[in-house]
């Protein structure tokens, strides 16, 4: 998780830095952050926000992110574990477990009402302070 803490800092968005960590095998295979597409400009105060209901839509998902590093590495995420410093959104679980990804795990927790209750007996989601008790935050 601490990984994924300092994975966070290089988010391009300062509206939610947010880091995630692929891991297989107890082996880190992908790491990702928020932040813009590739050649497409920050979202900071020189830039501004793209918002759409409230939400900046200009940045991609740690999450996202991940699943994008490990394709364009030819890594595969089945049966891994990704480590976040938020949990995730709807689209961004419902991604990981099209990936093959098996259980995440995550430090702070953002709830999102559009994930159905039975959406949990298909991918493992869980609190740091569920899995490790004495964990304390880095940043």
């Amino acid at each position: 998780m601490e990984i994924a803490e300092k994975t966070a800092l290089r988010g391009t968005c300062d509206r939610a830095f947010v880091g995630a960590v692929a891991v297989q095998d107890n082996r880190i295979i992908a790491t990702g952050y928020n932040g813009s597409p590739p050649k497409q400009e920050h979202c900071d105060p020189k830039h501004n926000h793209l918002l759409i209901d409230g939400h900046c839509v200009r940045t991609i998902h740690a999450e996202m992110n991940v699943i994008c590093q490990a394709a364009k590495m030819g890594i595969s995420l089945k049966h891994a574990t990704i480590y976040c410093t938020f949990s995730p959104c709807f689209e961004c679980l419902k991604h990981l477990q099209g990936a093959g990804v098996i259980k995440v795990i995550y430090l702070n927790e953002k709830p999102d009402s559009r994930i159905p209750d039975d959406y949990y007996d298909y991918i493992c989601v869980r609190s740091i302070y569920e899995v490790c008790p004495e964990y304390k935050k880095n940043l």
